[in-house]
């Protein structure tokens, strides 16, 4: 007879999200001259696409750019390096560079996103700045890949649900 005793299984603790204070134009770069259907992709979060912004392009020391994140400066410094691999491998192997997903939140206060309010995912909560010009139905959750709504319209949809509606 084989008894097994198992102890807390280890569960990785859940992770905390990243504020990131812009949000990219353009979400997938390929290099010049290849075949987009035999192209092979390296993905960058959007926390990572942050790390770079900050870090490279912003000047900014780890020690404030954790902050700016909400992040220790250990923590910053991973996701940068692990950005600045991506980056190096996209480049030298010839790879097109995607960016989505990433466990985030949008700094509110930052005037980098614009007025306009948000766009918010009906499935997973995610939510992000609306960008002028581009309707929130238009868009996907970079988290699940669900369609977006306007965050008033996702609202008033919860209350009507609270109060006995559809």
């Amino acid at each position: 007879m084989l008894i097994i005793i198992m102890k807390g299984i280890n569960m990785p603790r859940p992770r905390y999200r990243r504020r990131i204070g812009w949000m990219p134009e353009r979400s997938y770069f390929r290099p010049e001259g290849n075949e987009p259907f035999r192209l092979m992709e390296v993905i960058l979060t959007l926390d990572e696409v942050e790390a770079l912004r900050l870090a490279d392009l912003m000047g900014l020391y780890q020690e404030e750019a954790a902050k700016r994140m909400n992040i220790s400066r250990p923590t910053f410094g991973r996701i940068l390096e692990i950005a600045h691999r991506k980056v190096a491998d996209a480049i030298i192997n010839g790879k097109a560079i995607r960016i989505m997903g990433g466990t985030v939140e949008f700094e509110v206060s930052n005037m980098e996103f614009g007025p306009g309010g948000f766009c918010v995912c009906p499935k997973c909560g995610f939510k992000k700045p609306h960008e002028a010009g581009i309707p929130c139905r238009d868009e996907r959750c970079p988290q699940c890949g669900a369609v977006m709504m306007r965050e008033s319209y996702f609202r008033d949809l919860n209350k009507d649900k609270e109060k006995g509606g559809e």
